[in-house]
C-alpha cells in the first residue's frame, strides 16, 4: 500500500482522497507526530488523540478560508503535518525552526496565535460575526478542550455567542478527561447524525411555529425534545446558552466524525459538537500513562520514557514542591492552590501527604487569586502555586482582591524569565514590572536553589501579598537546607568587593554576573528582592562606584533596572547605569542558554556590555 502522507502538502490535496483512505491517512500521520516528537520533545498526548479530529476537519470545511481556532494550540501537531509544514517538523520547537503553538506569522492555516487557554470561542465568535458583517458564508470553528472548558472566559464567550443565530459558528470540545460512557455502537452515531442533520433541524423549526400558537404545546414539546436528547447525551447544559449541541460522538472514528461534521456544515446559527477522544491513541505507552507522555523530551519510541541512571540538579518546582510540604507539616495554616498545574508547578506529592489542604481550580487563574484572598481572609495562608506567564491572566484580582486588602497570599511564580522551547508566549518576562508597581506587593528573585527555599520561607511569614519567581528548570546546583529559616526580607548581600563597577544582580543571572565580575574586577550584589529594594545597600555601593550595572531575566522597561534608577533619583545620588535583561520585542523559542547568550545575559555578554559602555579598567 502507497503512502499516502508524501503526496499531501496541503488540505486541498487531503479533500480529494476518497474517504475509504482517509484511515489510513490518520495512521500515517500519528507515526509522523510520534516519530518527530521523540526526536524534538514536545507535546505528544494531546496530538495523538487529535488526529482523526484534524483529518476530519481538514477534509470536510475549505481551510483555511474556513477558520480553525485550536484551544491552547498544544495539540496542533496534526494540522501543522497536513498544511505544508510536515517537512519541517523536525525542527519543531527549536531556535529558528516552527512553534509548537499556532502562529499567524508562521502559516495562513493558523488563523489565531494560541497557547494559554479558553480563548478559542471568543476568537472563533469575532471572526464567524466578521464575516456576516462583510457578507461571506465562511465558517469560523473553535477546537476546545474539555480542561479549557472550565475557564469563566469560555463560558462568557458561549453566552455572548448564542444570541447571534446568523453566526456560522461551531464549537468542538474535545472532551478526553472527562467521566462519561463512551459513545460506541451504531446506534450513537445514527442519532449525532440525525439530530446534525438537515431534516431534524428543519422539524424543529417548523414545530416550532406551529406549536408556538398554542403555548402550553410549545413548552411541553420542549421538554420532551430535551428530555429526550438527555437520554443520549449528558447534558442540555450548551443548548441553555443557545447552541445546537450534537454529540457525545467517538473522535477516533471517521466514519461518525465526517457525517457529522458535513450536517453541521449545512447549519447556522451556533453550533456545538461534543466529541471524545483519548490522550495518547494509538501509542500504548501515552495511552497508559498520558501525563508522562503529556510534554516528554527525546525518547525511543520503542522503548519509551527512561528515568535517567544519575539523578540529575534538583529543579526550582521540585525545591518548592518540597518546601511546600514541609512548611506545611510545620504550619496547618498553609493552603496549596494550582489552576491545574498539578505536575508542573510541584504539587504533586502536597497532594498525596495534604489532600485536605490542596485545591486544584481548573484551568482558572481569576477564580484561583480571588479564591486564595477568600481563604486568606479567614485566617488561613494561601501559596498560589502559577507560572508567571498565567498570573497575567488574573491581573485585576491581584490588584482588586489581594493587594487592596492586603492579604497574605505568597505566589510561588514558576517559570520567570525565559523557558525554552515553548517560547513567548510561556516566558515569564513581565512579572517584575506588573508586580512592582502594585502597592503591598513584594517580589523576591532567588538566585539558586537554596536561597529559592530560603525566600519561600521569608515569603510565608509575611502578612501581606509576596511574589517569589524562580526560572525553570535547575540552577547552578546548590542544595537546599533541610531547614524552613529565612532570610532577612528586602536585604541584598555583596558577593564580590571589586572596584569602579558594581553589578547588580536579580535571581538567577548573579551567577553569570559573578563569572563576568571576576574578569572585570568589578563588584558584584546579590539584590535578592525587586521590591522592596535594599535601599541602603543600593546607595552604600552606588557611592562606593562610579557606575552600575542592573541585570536580570525580565522585561528591561519598569523591571528591577527601573527600580534601582528611580531609587537612586529619589535619593539624589547621580551615577551612570546600563540596564541589562530582556529586550523591548518577544522571544521565540529555542534552547534557553543559546537565547540568553543571544541576548547577552551570559557571562561573555555582560562582560561585553559593560566594556562597550564604561571601557577596560
Amino acid at each position: 500500500m502507497a503512502p499516502l502522507l508524501p503526496t499531501i502538502h496541503d488540505p486541498a490535496d487531503l479533500r480529494r482522497l476518497p474517504r475509504e483512505q482517509l484511515r489510513q491517512l490518520a495512521d500515517e500521520v500519528r507515526a509522523c507526530v510520534l516519530d518527530n516528537v521523540s526526536r524534538t520533545g514536545g507535546h505528544l498526548s494531546s496530538n495523538l488523540g487529535t488526529v482523526e479530529l484534524t483529518v476530519a476537519l481538514h477534509y470536510v470545511f475549505d481551510t483555511p478560508e474556513d477558520r480553525i481556532v485550536w484551544d491552547v494550540g498544544h495539540q496542533t501537531y496534526p494540522h501543522k503535518i497536513l498544511t505544508g509544514r510536515r517537512e519541517r517538523m523536525p525542527t519543531l520547537r527549536q531556535q529558528g525552526g516552527i512553534s509548537g503553538f499556532p502562529q499567524r506569522t508562521e502559516s495562513a492555516y493558523d488563523t489565531f496565535g494560541t497557547a494559554h487557554s479558553s480563548t478559542s470561542i471568543s476568537a472563533a465568535l469575532g471572526m464567524a460575526l466578521a464575516a456576516h458583517q462583510k457578507g461571506e458564508t465562511r465558517h469560523a470553528i473553535a477546537v476546545i478542550g474539555d480542561g479549557a472548558m472550565t475557564a469563566g472566559m469560555a463560558f462568557e464567550a458561549l453566552n455572548n455567542a448564542g444570541v447571534y443565530d446568523d453566526a456560522r459558528l461551531l464549537v468542538i470540545l474535545n472532551d478526553n478527561d472527562m467521566s462519561i460512557s463512551p459513545p460506541v455502537g451504531a446506534l450513537n452515531r445514527y442519532l449525532a447524525q440525525l439530530m446534525s442533520g438537515q431534516f431534524y433541524a428543519a422539524a424543529k423549526e417548523v414545530g416550532k411555529s406551529v406549536l408556538k400558537a398554542a403555548p402550553p404545546l410549545f413548552q411541553l414539546a420542549k421538554r420532551l425534545e430535551e428530555q429526550a436528547k438527555g437520554m443520549v447525551v449528558p447534558a442540555t447544559l450548551f443548548e441553555k446558552f443557545g447552541f445546537n449541541y450534537i454529540g457525545p460522538i467517538d473522535g477516533h472514528d471517521l466514519d461518525s466524525l465526517i457525517p457529522t461534521l458535513e450536517n453541521l456544515k449545512q447549519l447556522k446559527g451556533p453550533q456545538f459538537l461534543h466529541v471524545v477522544t483519548r490522550k495518547g491513541q494509538g501509542y500504548k505507552l501515552a495511552e497508559a500513562d498520558p501525563v508522562a507522555y503529556h510534554g516528554p523530551g527525546k525518547f525511543d519510541p520503542s522503548i519509551g520514557l527512561v528515568k535517567p541512571a544519575a539523578a540529575p540538579k534538583k529543579t526550582f518546582t521540585q525545591v518548592f514542591g518540597q518546601w511546600l510540604c514541609d512548611m506545611a507539616a510545620k504550619d496547618g495554616r498553609l493552603v496549596g492552590i494550582t489552576p491545574a498545574m498539578r505536575e508542573g508547578s510541584g504539587l504533586v506529592e502536597f497532594e498525596q501527604k495534604f489532600p485536605d489542604r490542596y485545591y486544584d481550580v481548573g484551568i482558572a487563574e481569576q477564580h484561583a487569586v480571588t479564591f486564595a484572598a477568600g481563604l486568606a481572609c479567614e485566617g488561613l495562608k494561601p501559596v498560589v502555586a502559577i507560572y508567571s506567564t498565567f498570573l497575567q491572566r488574573a491581573y485585576d484580582q491581584l490588584i482588586h482582591d489581594v493587594a487592596i486588602q492586603n492579604l497574605p497570599v505568597v505566589f510561588a511564580l514558576d517559570r520567570a524569565g525565559l523557558v525554552g522551547a515553548d517560547g513567548a508566549t510561556h516566558a515569564g518576562a513581565y512579572d517584575i514590572p506588573f508586580l512592582r508597581c502594585v502597592p503591598n506587593m513584594a517580589v523576591a528573585c532567588p538566585a539558586d536553589e537554596a536561597e529559592c527555599r530560603q525566600l519561600l520561607s521569608t515569603a510565608f511569614a509575611q502578612n501581606h501579598p509576596v511574589a517569589v519567581r524562580y526560572p525553570r528548570g535547575a540552577g547552578v546546583g546548590t542544595v537546599p537546607a533541610l531547614s524552613l529559616d529565612a532570610l532577612p526580607y528586602g536585604k541584598g548581600e555583596v558577593r564580590r568587593q571589586g572596584h569602579r563597577i558594581a553589578i547588580l544582580a536579580f535571581g538567577t543571572l548573579l551567577y553569570p554576573a559573578l563569572e563576568a565580575g571576576q574578569a572585570l574586577d568589578a563588584t558584584v550584589v546579590n539584590m535578592r528582592w525587586a521590591k522592596p529594594l535594599d535601599e541602603a545597600l543600593l546607595r552604600e555601593v552606588a557611592e562606593g562606584h562610579e557606575a552600575l550595572v542592573t541585570i536580570e531575566e525580565g522585561a528591561i522597561m519598569g523591571g528591577a533596572g527601573s527600580a534601582v534608577l528611580e531609587a537612586l533619583q529619589a535619593a539624589g545620588i547621580q551615577r551612570p547605569v546600563l540596564q541589562l535583561g530582556l529586550p523591548d520585542r518577544f522571544i521565540e523559542h529555542g534552547d534557553p542558554g543559546r537565547l540568553l547568550a543571544g541576548l547577552g545575559l551570559d557571562a561573555a555578554g555582560i562582560r561585553s556590555a559593560v566594556e562597550a559602555r564604561f571601557g577596560t579598567a
